[in-house]
Parts: structure tokens; sequence; C-alpha cells
């Protein structure tokens, strides 16, 4: 059986999760879902149809065909799998060593991506899912979490610097939630720069704390979530608590780079448009749909045609009162009002902002900085403007200073930066 392997490097954690939503396991299944749902990005963009596996009014199999007609799948479940016909390839994925892994896959892990042929499996696919690796690694992102926000708020333990209070030359926590390492009246002595086991230990690169400027140095410019040993005070015993910098639910996810692939896609965009485009081969989907309550339901925004990403740069909270990102999707700023919309929120606001159980669609990561998101051209305020690249140009102006033209790039750039860089072996786009 031919197999072919992507060996990448993870340049955050990547969350997948399991039932109980814990995510301390690696679960390759939602590794998958989450590259076959970039895989539907990319076959939409270049103009073919692809179902939503998520949406019974839309997934694949069609009503009232067998697996051998023409029309049963889209050309996405041709390779993935739906009911009634089975994914053409064993997904594995590997640590270092090219043993099965288990863990969750950490910032800095050497992990493999292993696609192993079950059964044919063609050149246009082969280079549609090396495309689609490409995609996540250069512009995306990959698993779960991935819509959690940057905050450049410094913290330590899930505490903000207002959870903490300065006496008599002390900082002492004078508030905290049950559950975290820190404790109402836990007393800071010292913030020490790497993980410690002992107080004979604490002497390395420490920082001692008297002050609350003390402890805003201490923590500030830290990533969300570096491990950091703390030495405190607790009922009056000395103690070390092994901690982390900043707030965890701010923390980046899903952030790889390749750093080894074996497939070289030969095909050109002509070819791949022509082989998504294969009717009646693949099956015609609609991607937008009326469900039985009368709701309109639209996905045709998922696709790389409405693609955007700015490297480099991204939004984040600033403190309490402003957030660059809620600026940039129509929320409003202040932290106890961040979940709603600003006022006189527009169709665009209210689009780009998401609400329950449907996501905001616009994405970005700290470290390394990553900002990307989608438009919805068929959306229009009431002036009749679309929601295009150029308004979401405009609102990035507003708040990134000097913000370059040259900065933005759009999915039909993307896919021809991919596609060159593909054809030659590169993978430095």
């Amino acid at each position: 059986m031919a197999a072919r392997e992507w060996k990448c490097k993870a340049l955050t954690d990547i969350w997948t999760g399991d039932a109980s939503g814990r995510g301390d396991r690696l679960i390759a299944t939602g590794l998958l879902g989450s590259i076959r749902w970039w895989f539907e990005v990319l076959v939409r963009g270049l103009g073919g149809k692809a179902c939503d596996p998520t949406l019974p009014e839309v997934r694949c199999p069609a009503p009232n065909k067998t697996p051998s007609e023409p029309g049963h799948h889209c050309v996405v479940c041709e390779l993935f799998g739906c009911t009634g016909w089975a994914r053409k390839f064993r997904f594995d994925v590997l640590d270092e060593t090219g043993q099965p892994k288990s863990s969750q896959i950490k910032a800095k892990d050497i992990f493999i991506l292993r696609f192993t042929e079950l059964r044919p499996i063609r050149e246009e696919e082969w280079c549609l899912l090396d495309l689609t690796l490409r995609l996540i690694e250069k512009y995306g992102a990959i698993g779960g979490k991935t819509v959690l926000k940057p905050s450049d708020e410094p913290g330590l333990a899930d505490l903000d610097l207002s959870d903490f209070e300065e006496s008599n030359g002390e900082v002492r926590v004078r508030s905290a939630r049950r559950g975290l390492p820190l404790r109402s009246g836990d007393i800071i002595i010292q913030i020490v720069s790497q993980p410690v086991t002992s107080l004979n230990d604490i002497q390395i690169a420490s920082q001692p704390v008297t002050s609350l400027n003390d402890l805003k140095k201490a923590v500030m410019g830290k990533t969300h979530g570096e491990p950091v040993s703390v030495e405190i005070k607790r009922d009056g015993n000395p103690s070390i608590v092994d901690t982390w910098f900043g707030k965890r639910h701010h923390r980046d996810y899903g952030l790889m780079e390749i750093i080894e692939l074996s497939p070289i896609c030969r095909k050109t965009e002509k070819d791949l448009r022509r082989y998504v485009s294969l009717r009646p081969k693949w099956r015609e989907v609609f991607h937008s749909y009326t469900d039985d309550q009368g709701r309109r339901h639209d996905f045709s925004w998922a696709s790389l045609t409405n693609f955007w990403c700015v490297k480099g740069r991204y939004l984040a909270r600033q403190d309490a009162n402003k957030s660059t990102f809620n600026q940039v999707i129509g929320r409003q700023e202040p932290k106890n009002l961040a979940q709603r919309l600003r006022n006189n929120a527009t169709e665009f606001d209210k689009w780009l902002a998401g609400r329950q159980q449907e996501s905001k669609k616009v994405f970005s990561f700290k470290e390394p900085p990553r900002t990307f998101g989608f438009v919805n051209p068929g959306l229009q305020d009431s002036n009749q403007r679309p929601l295009d690249f150029n308004e979401i140009r405009g609102r990035l102006e507003q708040v990134w200073p000097n913000f370059q033209d040259s900065e933005f790039f759009e999915g039909q750039t993307i896919l021809q930066l991919l596609l060159s860089s593909a054809r030659e072996g590169r993978h430095d786009v």
C-alpha cells in the first residue's frame, strides 16, 4: 500500500479534544476533520461543489443513489468518504520516531501525518491534499480552539493584575476563583523564569516581588500559558507553586509548519478545476438551503475565493476597555460588554462576529502573528455595498498603523502561490 507523509513541527499546541472536552490526548479524527474542512474550502475555491458533512440537509450521499451511480457523493467525499463510500486512505499521526502518537501535540513537537492508500487515489487528489496542508501551514490553522482571540493583557495563573493588591511591601492575591493554583490571600514572594522543583533552586533567574509594579514587570510580555514557578507564602508557610503566565484561554492553538514532504503537485490550476467540476460524476451540492423551520443557511462563504490572510500582524485585547479584535468584528470593546454587538451594528458586524453555534469569521494568532478570515460578497448593507475584501481592508486599516495593501493576501493570490510552490517542491510561500 502506498503511503505519503508530511513531516511537521508544531508552532503552538494543537488541540483536538476528546468527548469530555479534555485536550491532553490526540484525537486523530479531530485532526482529520480539520484537514477535510480546509480541503472543502480549497475545492469550493476551485469551482467545485463540496458538501458539509455536519449538516444533514446537504451532506452526502445523495438520496436514492447507489455508490456506483454518478452523483452519489461530492468530490470531497470521493477521497474522505461518506455513508456507503469508504475513505480511500488510512490516516495516522506519528511521532518523530515513526510510532503512533496518542498524547496532545505540543509546541515544538515533531509529528508526521501519514496517508496510506487503501484504494487508488488519483494524482489530482494527492495534489489537492498537498495544497490543503500547505494552505493550513502558511495561512490557516488546524484542530480545535482556533477561534480564541489573543490578548496583550499581562496576568498570572488566569488572574488579571487587578486580582492582586499591594500592602506594606507585599503583594497578595486579592481574589481567585476555586481550582486555580493561586488562592486568595497568597503572598507572592518572587517569580522564577523557569519551573523549579525545590526552594533550593529558587535563586535561578528569580524576580522578587514587593510591589504591583514588580509583578507587572515580571509578567509583562510573556506568552499566555507559558510555564512558570512562583514562590509564595500561604498561611505563613513558604512554598513553590507551578503555574503559568497570562490566561490559558488566550493561548494560541493550531499553528504548524511542514519541514519535510514527499509529494510534488504537477497539476495545473486548469487541471484541478476540471477535476473538481466533473459532471455528472460528482454530486451537485447546494451551498445554501432553507431548513424545515424556514431558516436560511449559507456556507458558500467557506471558499478560498472568499479567504484572506495577513501575516506578521494580530488582533488582540489591549486592556479592559480596548480590543482591536472586537473593533474589527463589530463587537463592543469594553470587556464586560465584549459579547455584545456595538451600537448601530450592521449586517456585516453581525456576520463577522458570529453568534451562538456559529463561528466568527475572523481568526487571529499572536505567536507567531497571523490573522485570517472570510468575506461574504453576497451580503450587502443598506447602501448595497458588499462585504468584500475592501470592507475588510478598511476595518484593518483602522486598527493597524501603517497597514499596507501589499500585506493583504486574497484567496486567488494565495492559490497561485501555493500552486507555484507545490510544482517546485517548495513550501516557503
